[in-house]
């Protein structure tokens, strides 16, 4: 049996931008230029270019769609993916995925998810300078518009053009020389390159490509879907079953503390007279052990990483909605519900006369998968004993979609 080798290469695709001066009233990674998203498309071009540990440092709150994307992207190579949290600024999001690499990456090349359409050889050229023994590498196009230096509105002076470069990404630096340079540097810089020079590395150019421009402004879109429509990117939803096709199973469990108000929400119902549970949503620990046991069958994360409490839409959200979400994101990911067994340990509510009645809700939630529910109590040990909450295990299995 052959071993994939560990890459020496990683790609940190930097996805954590807002997009304010795009006005798409999201981030703009997850802008869509057709039925992907640029995230998607970047993607695209960094897995046909190279193979890589993949690190895409994400919108706060956002992990889990980056992670969709980045596996229907990866298709096989879904073991290469890491998503990470972006901080406040580009510099903070770069040092979150360095911080992500593996211990064999030597070569780190940093790229902007905004230059969606990057050719896979202009990543190839880069890589090929860093082996040829670069500390850093970026490419570069010629600047062509005549350069003017302009005071209040005045122009001062040309600018030689012929001394001037646009940079693109991805730029490609030695990893022990750029980790270092991020320990050592005290102010922000625009770009890697920029950081690098001043810890005294010198950085080489290769020739960039006009595909890599950077989606900034409408106008920047607008460019992106009509070269896009004239050469699509296929639609694949990229299955992350093993080889044969085997079944998996995942296992989940959750636990919540009883509340001083509200009325309590257990496996999609509700229960009348009965203490809430305590929670970001509705507390209900049926649901949200599910939604564990069948994410991490699938390999897609936790709940935390789709519905953490960095997403407000989730605030007071009924279980379902974190059921229906989730066959969909099995489903993007080429899986489809088997059954779930749920267990629940809790003194109250008494839970016999509705467990048919919970079964059939759940599973009507799941898009029809069988599901059963069974009950017990702890005879009087630990928290649940003392009627202070309460704990479920849910096992789950996915079959290919």
């Amino acid at each position: 049996m052959s071993i994939t080798p560990v890459p020496r290469v990683a790609v940190v695709v930097v996805a954590a931008g807002a997009g304010t001066r795009l006005g798409a009233g999201g981030p703009k990674a997850l802008v869509g230029i057709d039925e992907h998203s640029l995230l998607r498309h970047c993607l695209a071009g960094v897995f046909r270019a190279a193979a890589a540990q993949v690190v895409v440092v994400a919108p706060a709150g956002r992990e889990g769609d980056a992670l969709t994307e980045a596996i229907e992207a990866a298709g096989e190579r879904r073991d290469l993916v890491t998503v990470v949290t972006g901080g406040g600024s580009r510099q903070e999001s770069v040092r979150a995925g360095l911080a992500a690499l593996w211990g064999d990456v030597r070569y780190v090349l940093v790229h902007d998810a905004a230059r969606a359409l990057t050719p896979p050889d202009v990543f190839a050229r880069v890589i090929a300078g860093l082996e040829a023994g670069a500390d850093g590498v970026i490419p570069v196009l010629p600047v062509i518009d005549t350069i003017k230096r302009v005071e209040d509105r005045a122009v001062v002076a040309a600018v030689d053009r012929s001394e001037l470069s646009a940079a693109q990404t991805p730029q490609g630096f030695r990893r022990d020389a750029l980790d270092a340079a991020y320990r050592a540097v005290t102010r922000e810089h625009t770009d890697d390159a920029a950081l690098m020079a001043e810890a005294g590395h010198d950085v080489s150019v290769v020739a960039g490509d006009p595909l890599a421009f950077k989606i900034t402004t409408p106008a920047d879109l607008e460019r992106a879907r009509h070269l896009v429509a004239a050469d699509p990117l296929p639609v694949r939803r990229a299955s992350l079953t093993p080889t044969g096709g085997a079944p998996r199973v995942g296992v989940g469990t959750d636990v919540h503390a009883f509340a001083t108000s509200g009325e309590l929400r257990l496996a999609v119902l509700s229960w009348p007279g009965e203490p809430a549970l305590a929670g970001h949503s509705d507390g209900d620990a049926v649901a949200h052990a599910i939604v564990d046991a069948l994410l991490s069958a699938a390999g897609l994360g936790d709940i935390g990483t789709h519905f953490g409490t960095g997403r407000p839409e989730y605030d007071g959200a009924h279980g379902e909605v974190f059921l229906t979400r989730t066959v969909g994101l099995l489903g993007e990911a080429g899986w489809r519900v088997g059954n779930v067994a749920v267990q629940i340990q809790a003194n109250r509510p008494r839970f016999s006369p509705r467990r048919l009645e919970a079964e059939r809700a759940l599973s009507a939630a799941l898009g029809g998968a069988p599901v059963s529910v069974s009950a017990t109590t702890t005879d009087g040990l630990g928290f649940t004993g003392r009627g202070e909450g309460v704990a479920v295990t849910a096992v789950a299995l996915v079959l290919p979609a």
